[in-house]
């Protein structure tokens, strides 16, 4: 029960219960933000190595055709 005050004590109770609801809730909340939010950087994270690995596999690609081509004798042609 709150400090005894000129307020009906009711209005009051509810008022504090109210601020209680939001304290306790916090963490919660909190929790399950951060929890997407580290859900959202690993996915990013995973797009950005396949970006990567995508990008060394053509570029190896190139490195290759143009080895080839050196040992074919083709290569200033």
């Amino acid at each position: 029960m709150a400090y005894p005050t000129s307020v009906n004590s009711q209005i009051t109770d509810a008022v504090t219960q109210s601020n209680l609801e939001t304290i306790g809730s916090s963490p919660g909340q909190s929790l399950a933000y951060l929890q997407q939010i580290l859900a959202s950087t690993a996915g990013m994270a995973m797009q950005n190595a396949v970006s990567n690995q995508q990008n060394l596999n053509n570029v190896s690609a190139a490195v290759s055709t143009k080895c080839v081509n050196y040992l074919l004798g083709k290569a200033g042609k």
